[in-house]
């Protein structure tokens, strides 16, 4: 059995983050599938391992479950140090910190398809009015973002210098998953730049949930 098993599936946009950072550490892996369609991370098996019932999850032998992707992504930071997906200096750090939580925490939770399912199931929210929830949200957070990085010097070819960061993991899963509800990337040059200096990347290329063993 590998060291680390990541448990996950493939559209989650949260397992896309943690499969760009073991990628780009290039930390052997084995993984597990669970069908989020098919709520499989609600069944007893996995909720007896995660009782949070969420993906990704991290398994270590010996150890216990890792949930959250950021708190994963830190803790493969702090365990597997290089390449960095932080900056030395703790000011740098902060402000990566804070584009990654401005996606991961302030957006993608308004986004989920537990969310997206009770707006259509419970509130009777149909195709467009779900299309216009979800790019009311994006749009909220990508136009900040877009302002910040723009006027920032410490932009470079990511959103922070010239070498991916934990902040370019988040922007990039959340492109990817735009793409279910067609938000327009015009008015976001900055953010569009750093996604296709992402995607020319393996590491992020291999992970898109296209490539996935349980993609459907």
């Amino acid at each position: 059995m590998a060291d680390i098993i990541l448990h996950q599936f493939y559209g989650s946009s949260a397992s896309l983050r943690v499969r760009i950072a073991l990628n780009l550490k290039g930390i052997a892996h084995g993984q597990v599938a669970w069908n989020l369609k098919k709520k499989e991370q609600k069944s007893e098996e996995y909720l007896k391992m995660n009782p949070q019932g969420f993906v990704p999850a991290i398994e270590r032998e010996g150890k216990p479950i890792l949930s959250q992707s950021l708190a994963i992504i830190e803790w493969l930071e702090e365990t597997y140090p290089e390449p960095a997906l932080l900056p030395k200096d703790i000011d740098e750090r902060a402000r990566v910190r804070a584009i990654a939580y401005a996606i991961a925490c302030d957006t993608t939770p308004l986004l989920a398809g537990r969310i997206m399912r009770t707006l259509e199931v419970d509130l009777g929210a149909d195709h467009d009015a779900q299309t216009k929830w979800f790019r009311m949200w994006v749009n909220d957070c990508f136009s900040a973002l877009e302002t910040q990085m723009n006027s920032n010097p410490a932009t470079g070819k990511f959103c922070h210098g010239d070498t991916p960061t934990m902040g370019d993991l988040c922007i990039a899963a959340q492109v990817v998953s735009n793409e279910r509800f067609g938000v327009d990337l015009a008015p976001y040059p900055t953010i569009s730049r750093i996604f296709d200096n992402c995607m020319a990347l393996q590491a992020f290329e291999k992970a898109l949930p296209k490539n996935q063993p349980d993609a459907v």
